[in-house]
């Protein structure tokens, strides 16, 4: 899944009105908008470029039961998709459907825009992916429908590895830092035995909740930050000992443009969404021409001695609460994401949105490693503030501070915390 999902924080002004629609019947009309003529369909142009027809498939299987009822649909891009959505919230012509970046969901839900759905009514709904079930989970509601997900993995050049005497791909956080020993003494101080950027923050909490500890803990409906805690200490430390001994790239950037290091041959190992290796391993970012047949993904083993849990990204879908066809809405929704569907977003290479289904791709060598690697995943803290805390980049700060020195892990984490603490809980 090629792009970047970030947090929706820019959605203070967009719902001058939405309030407004409190007071009034927000089911879409005394049937729920069962009986509604139309619906209109929101998704981003994944969708159109690579389902399609699942997409039909949804369509026809409501139609069959509404006959007569007409779909539109409309394709956006990432960039784009929120501020058309920001605009038209604030309007009564919202569609009745709409896809979510599963990190974009909280923003708009603490500001009421989305409707409540009732869960029992989704296929599979029991057994939705942890991470995904709260991206859509605020304040003991469920606001939407969780559609697919990408996990993260490692990934390596079994030809380095090789070169250094490596013959076997690890299965345990020691063999893994033992193989790299190997490697960053056989290619040098100037080569990034692993490149992990230092604001990767996703990789670098992943340790922290390998080690027990979290970002955040709600204790009696308020948050309180808690990268000061022993446990989360432990997880940012052994992240600074990663950074120092085998990352040697600029200590100041992130994993935008990860892939792109890495196909210009100066890293043997990352660890990152599923997708970069494969890219970097395309030939216009495969400078070393070497990378095709040498790549191997492998799931990430964490110092805890069990698989790191990794965070998930993926797509939500939402109703918004202005929707006239809330119940169409719902059953459009389960038609897409239900058994069928969830059958053909993993023939399409996504992991799917629950359990059950995720156990059957361990049983397929093509799928296995993303799958298992899925099994153990976290997510964000579900508060009213974390959009500004993604905002400001409190994170990220952090662990620039820690990569380069700057700060004590434990002076950084403590001054991380108490800029959390200031806005987690503001609405």
């Amino acid at each position: 899944m090629k792009r970047k999902l970030t947090a929706a924080i820019g959605i203070a002004g967009m719902m001058v009105s939405i309030a407004a629609c409190g007071g009034g019947d927000k089911s879409g009309g005394s049937d729920g908008g069962a009986n509604a003529k139309e619906l209109t369909v929101w998704l981003t142009v994944d969708a159109q470029n690579n389902w399609p027809e699942l997409v039909k498939a949804a369509d026809d299987a409501v139609k069959k039961k509404h006959p007569g009822l007409k779909i539109k649909h409309e394709y956006y891009g990432w960039p784009d998709k929120n501020t058309k959505l920001d605009a038209v919230l604030a309007t009564d012509k919202t569609p009745d459907v709409v896809e979510m970046g599963n990190t974009e969901m909280l923003g708009y839900m603490v500001k009421g825009a989305f409707a409540p759905v009732d869960a029992a009514k989704f296929d599979n709904a029991d057994q939705w992916l942890d991470g995904l079930k709260a991206s859509v989970t605020y304040e003991g509601k469920t606001y939407g429908v969780p559609y697919y997900a990408g996990g993260r993995v490692a990934n390596w050049r079994k030809d380095v590895a090789a070169a250094a005497g490596v013959k076997t791909t690890p299965k345990t956080y020691k063999e893994l830092t033992a193989a790299l020993d190997k490697i960053q003494k056989k290619q040098g101080d100037k080569f990034n035995a692993w490149y992990q950027p230092t604001r990767d923050w996703y990789a670098a909490m992943s340790f922290v909740y390998d080690a027990g500890g979290s970002i955040a803990k709600e204790e009696g409906g308020q948050w309180k930050a808690n990268l000061s805690s022993p446990e989360s200490l432990k997880g940012l430390n052994e992240f600074k000992t990663i950074v120092d001994k085998y990352m040697h790239g600029d200590k100041t950037k992130d994993e935008s443009d990860r892939y792109i290091v890495y196909g210009q041959g100066k890293s043997a190992m990352i660890f990152g969404a599923a997708w970069e290796g494969a890219t970097a391993a395309d030939p216009k970012n495969d400078k070393t021409g070497k990378l095709k047949d040498n790549l191997e993904n492998f799931v990430m083993p964490g110092p805890s001695g069990n698989n790191i849990p990794v965070f998930l990204g993926g797509s939500d879908l939402a109703v918004p609460v202005k929707s006239k066809a809330q119940d169409l809405a719902a059953e459009w929704i389960n038609a897409f994401t239900g058994p069928e569907g969830q059958k053909g977003l993993m023939g399409k290479g996504n992991l799917p949105n629950n359990k059950a289904d995720l156990a059957t791709l361990k049983d397929d060598p093509a799928t296995a490693v993303p799958a298992t690697a899925a099994e153990s995943n976290w997510f964000v803290p579900m508060a009213p503030g974390w959009g500004q805390v993604e905002k400001a980049q409190t994170l990220q700060t952090m662990l620039q501070s820690i990569g380069t020195g700057k700060k004590s892990v434990e002076d950084a984490a403590k001054e991380a915390d108490a800029a959390i603490d200031k806005v987690i809980n503001t609405k």
